[in-house]
């Protein structure tokens, strides 16, 4: 358990499953594996209570690039969290392949990348080259719930 180890030594904690906001009805899998793979549904930044984290809202108009940064990293905790769960031990996690990255965006903004390097390099901190991946950030005009960033992920594991 390496990688569990790394983020006690990091101080990180990784939160419970997402609480979604009354009403709504997520009818789907964060994490579906099939063979060696893990197909990891997009996650949202989470308080260490499962809520959503905020700030809300788009980058640039709302939060600084550096709290959409800090935003980037609860949804890679998020994420490892939802891993943690599925697969029981997140050294099962061989390589990560493939990120997708979104981020609520204000007009004109375009540092998306700088926004979802949260994520990128609390993952190449745990994993080191096995963290290393091939990746997406992308503006879109609006995220559910008015999150700021969402991610999803494809990652190979050990069967």
């Amino acid at each position: 358990m390496q990688i569990e180890e790394r983020l006690r030594e990091l101080g990180l904690v990784l939160p419970p499953p997402m609480q979604a906001p009354p009403g709504v009805v997520l009818p789907f899998s964060p994490v579906r594996v099939s063979g060696d793979r893990a197909y990891i549904s997009g996650h949202a930044p989470q308080s260490l209570d499962g809520s959503i984290a905020g700030p809300l809202g788009k980058v640039d108009a709302d939060m600084s690039v550096e709290q959409a940064y800090h935003a980037a990293k609860l949804v890679g905790l998020s994420i490892l969290g939802s891993l943690q769960r599925e697969l029981g031990d997140l050294d099962r996690v061989t390589a990560w392949l493939r990120v997708f990255g979104m981020v609520s965006s204000s007009p004109g903004f375009q540092r998306q990348p700088s926004v979802i390097n949260g994520f990128s390099d609390l993952i190449i901190e745990l994993y080191g080259a096995a963290g290393a991946h091939a990746r997406s950030a992308v503006g879109l005009a609006e995220l559910p719930f008015g999150i700021p960033v969402e991610i999803e992920a494809e990652v190979r594991i050990r069967e």
